[in-house]
């Protein structure tokens, strides 16, 4: 059983830091593309970053250069560094998970594993 729980959420000032991270039992970080998706209120759910079973990484253009997806292989884990956060990066963020994209990376139907989702706030 494919199980993503999300953690270290919460809320900042913009031009602040936070670190998402997303715990991953089931499946191993190395032979699938996970991701971050973002729902703010009231909105759809769109494709942040993710990070392909290579390696690769796509993203949102309008993260680039603020924020980084990684993998720890070692402790199964996705993480998402996001720094300068503005308040339009406010949303309920979620991991994603599965073997590999194959029309668009940041399309939801790509994607069978989904966690629960964590909250990011970003006051101006």
């Amino acid at each position: 059983q494919v199980q993503l729980v999300e953690s270290g959420g919460g809320s900042v000032q913009a031009g602040g830091s936070l670190r998402v991270s997303c715990a991953a039992s089931g499946i191993t970080s190395r032979g699938y593309s996970m991701g971050w998706f973002r729902q703010p209120p009231g909105k759809e759910r769109e494709g942040v970053a993710v990070i392909n079973s290579d390696g690769t990484t796509n993203s949102l253009d309008s993260v680039k250069g603020r924020f980084t997806i990684s993998k720890d292989h070692a402790k199964n884990t996705l993480n998402l560094q996001m720094n300068s956060l503005k308040p339009e990066d406010t949303a309920m963020y979620y991991c994603a998970a599965d073997r590999k994209w194959r029309g668009s990376w940041s399309s939801t139907d790509e994607y069978r594993y989904w966690g629960q989702g964590t909250q990011v706030t970003v006051s101006s």
